[in-house]
C-alpha cells in the first residue's frame, strides 16, 4: 500500500468482509465516525441536521463524510426509525402547468425537510388511484393525495388510507385535513365581474362532472347568474385545451353567439382563444374571454388572459407543511382550509386591466 493511503483506507482493505456493492467497499457510519474522532451518535446528530453539536464539530463530519463519500443506508435507517423520510404524491395527472407548479411548491418543501419524493399518475381513473395508494403504503410515511372525484364516486369515501394523508382539492372527508382551492366564490366572483362589465350573456365551459373543484365552479357560475335575470349557457369540457378549444368552436357553429365565455380553467380558456383566433373572431372585441387558475402561461397570450389566480405552488407547499406538522405530532387538529384566489384582470374580458 501506498505511504500517503490514510488509516481508513488500511482498514478497509485489510477488512474483506465489508459489504461492498459493484467492487466499491461500503462506508459505515463508524468509518466516519472514527475518522472524525467523535461518536456515531454525533455523526449521526450532525449528518441529520440537529441542534446539539457545535459548528466545527458538525463541518469536521461533514469533510469526512464528503471525503470518504459515505451515503446512510436508508433502508437501516428506516428499519430503526420506521420512517422511510419519503413523502408520497398521488396526483390525477402530471401533465400541465398547474401540476408543474403543484410539484414546484411540494419540493421546494421536501428538499427543506430533506425528504424524498414518491410521486404517482392515476389520469383520472378511481381504479387507478386505488392501485397507486396500495403502492405507497409501507414505502412512504405520509401522502399528499388529489383525489378530486365527487362523494358518490370516491373510492376514498369510507376508505382508511392507513398512513397520515393530508388532501388537495379533494373537498372535507372526516378524520383528513384537506387544503381547497376556494374555487365556489371565485367562480361566483368572475361571473359577476363579466356581468359588471356590461356582459348579458355569459357561457361556461364546465370541467369533468366527477371533479370536486368542476362541481363547485360550475355552482359558483349559477349563482353568480342567479340575481341577474342571465339563462346558464354550460358546455362540457375536461380541463384540457382540446375540450377548450372543442367548445369554442360549438359555440361559433351554434349561430348564437355569447358576449363573453367563462372557462372553468386556463388550458380551456387557451383552447378556446385558439378556436376563435382561427376563426377569426376578436377577443374581447367581439366575444370577451376569462379563464380560472392564473397558470404561468396565461399572462403572456394575446390578449393577455383575464382569470382567478390561484397561487398553486403555495397550495403545494402548505399541504406538504401540514403534513409534516401530522408526522411531528399525530395529536395535530384536523382541519380544512380554504386558498383564497384573486381576481386578475387582462386584456380578454374586454375591461382595462388594474
Amino acid at each position: 500500500m501506498q505511504e500517503f493511503c490514510s488509516d481508513v483506507c488500511k482498514r478497509l482493505q485489510s477488512a474483506p468482509s465489508a459489504p461492498s456493492f459493484g467492487g466499491r467497499v461500503s462506508i459505515t457510519i463508524k468509518d466516519v465516525a472514527r475518522e472524525a474522532n467523535v461518536s456515531v451518535a454525533t455523526v449521526s446528530r450532525a449528518l441529520n441536521g440537529h441542534e446539539n453539536v457545535a459548528p466545527d464539530v458538525r463541518q469536521r463530519v461533514l469533510e469526512v463524510a464528503d471525503r470518504l463519500q459515505y451515503s446512510p443506508h436508508h433502508a437501516a435507517r428506516s428499519l430503526s426509525s420506521r420512517r422511510t423520510q419519503t413523502i408520497g404524491v398521488v396526483l390525477p395527472d402530471l401533465y400541465g402547468e398547474f401540476f408543474s407548479e403543484l410539484m414546484r411548491g411540494i419540493d421546494a418543501v421536501a428538499r427543506e425537510a430533506g425528504r424524498h419524493l414518491l410521486v404517482s399518475s392515476y389520469h383520472g381513473n378511481p381504479d387507478e388511484q386505488g392501485a397507486a395508494l396500495r403502492a405507497m403504503r409501507g414505502r412512504v410515511d405520509g401522502l399528499l393525495l388529489m383525489s378530486p372525484f365527487v362523494a358518490d364516486a370516491d373510492p376514498l369515501a369510507g376508505q382508511a388510507l392507513g398512513m397520515p394523508a393530508v388532501l388537495l382539492n379533494s373537498g372535507a372527508r372526516a378524520g383528513l385535513p384537506a387544503l381547497n382551492v376556494d374555487s365556489y366564490h371565485g367562480a361566483r366572483t368572475m361571473t359577476r365581474h363579466l356581468l359588471s362589465a356590461g356582459h348579458s350573456r355569459i357561457a361556461f365551459i364546465a370541467g369533468p362532472t366527477d371533479n370536486f373543484d368542476a362541481h363547485e365552479r360550475l355552482r359558483g357560475y349559477r349563482d353568480g347568474l342567479a340575481d341577474s335575470g342571465s339563462a346558464p349557457w354550460v358546455l362540457p369540457g375536461d380541463f384540457d385545451e382540446a375540450s377548450g378549444h372543442a367548445a369554442g368552436r360549438e359555440l361559433l357553429e351554434s349561430g348564437e353567439r355569447p358576449d363573453a365565455v367563462f372557462a372553468a380553467n386556463d388550458m380551456m380558456a387557451l383552447g378556446c382563444l385558439f378556436a376563435f383566433n382561427q376563426a377569426g373572431v376578436r377577443v374581447p372585441h367581439e366575444i370577451a374571454l376569462a379563464g380560472f387558475d392564473d397558470i404561468p402561461l396565461a399572462r403572456y397570450v394575446h390578449p393577455g388572459l383575464t382569470t382567478m389566480r390561484v397561487d398553486i405552488a403555495a397550495l403545494g407547499a402548505r399541504a406538504l407543511r401540514t403534513l409534516m406538522a401530522q408526522l411531528a405530532d399525530p395529536d395535530t387538529p384536523v382541519a380544512a382550509e380554504r386558498l383564497e384566489v384573486a381576481l386578475v384582470v387582462r386584456q380578454s374580458c374586454g375591461v382595462a386591466p388594474v
